[in-house]
């Protein structure tokens, strides 16, 4: 795992690295993770340019993507994959910075520990809404075929969404759960210093900032929702894929002969 340092592209990062349970690495260079584009700096650009990246995989909802489109790198293209579209207006993930913005719809719709019951919800439908599913077949679908990569993943804060979508990948990739759990949880690291200003200023408009930690950071329990439901519908990751996403063996070995290096 590489963080990547654009201060306008927080939570920027190079997936590969991780060791695989039976010693092979996972590629650097392939895949990568990130918050949504619509904010790239002009000086920033050459950077994100010189990753190469040939494909952006972008998980918002359509009504994200309008109010803050990508600026795409050089020669990549982008593919809408909308995560939520079956969840509607109750998808917090998608709606979190306009609600985070008033302290009073906040307390709202986040206090009294609804802001973790959205999350839960959310990633338990990671694994089983329709157009979740239908985003994420996409999305490996694209992954294992020619052309594609090096590609980057996002959301608008690149940690719900994405942090499924690269927790599932590096499981079946066979990457040890100790070390999904790191990558995921690299978020709060990398992530929620850019937010200083915005705890800052819903605190000086009479917000609680403990409203806002579950929803701008990450929690080791909103993945394990998404892990149990898994297991619970699929039994194994790769089943998930087989069964649940519609990838069969062969998609699942060509995604593994891509991301792992000998």
């Amino acid at each position: 795992m590489t963080p990547i340092p654009l201060t306008s592209v927080p939570n920027l990062r190079d997936v590969g690295g991780y060791r695989t349970r039976d010693g092979a690495k996972v590629r650097t260079g392939v895949y990568f993770r990130s918050t949504d584009l619509s904010r790239v700096a002009d000086t920033d650009m050459p950077l994100l340019d010189g990753l190469g990246i040939r494909t952006v995989y972008d998980l918002r909802t359509a009504d994200e993507r309008d109010a803050a489109p990508d600026k795409l790198p050089d020669g990549a293209r982008a593919v809408a994959l909308d995560v939520l579209a079956d969840k509607g207006i109750r998808s917090i993930p998608a709606q979190m910075l306009q609600v985070i913005a008033d302290p009073m719809i906040a307390e709202r719709e986040l206090g009294g520990g609804r802001a973790i019951d959205y999350f839960e919800g959310s990633y338990r439908d990671f694994v089983v809404m329709p157009s979740a599913v239908s985003s994420y077949r996409e999305l490996f679908g694209g992954l294992a075929s020619n052309g594609n990569t090096p590609a980057l993943v996002h959301c608008t804060t690149g940690k719900d969404r994405t942090g499924w979508a690269t927790a599932a990948l590096l499981l079946l990739l066979g990457v040890g759960e100790d070390d999904v759990f790191h990558d995921y949880l690299l978020t709060n690291e990398l992530l929620l210093p850019s937010f200083a200003g915005v705890f800052e200023k819903f605190v000086d408009a009479g917000g609680d900032p403990a409203l806002l930690e579950p929803v701008l950071g990450v929690r080791e329990q909103y993945l394990e929702v998404s892990l149990a439901t898994m297991r619970e519908k699929y039994g194994t990751v790769e089943r998930y894929f087989s069964d649940g996403l519609g990838l069969d063996t062969g998609v699942q070995t060509l995604l593994r002969e891509r991301m792992i290096a000998d």
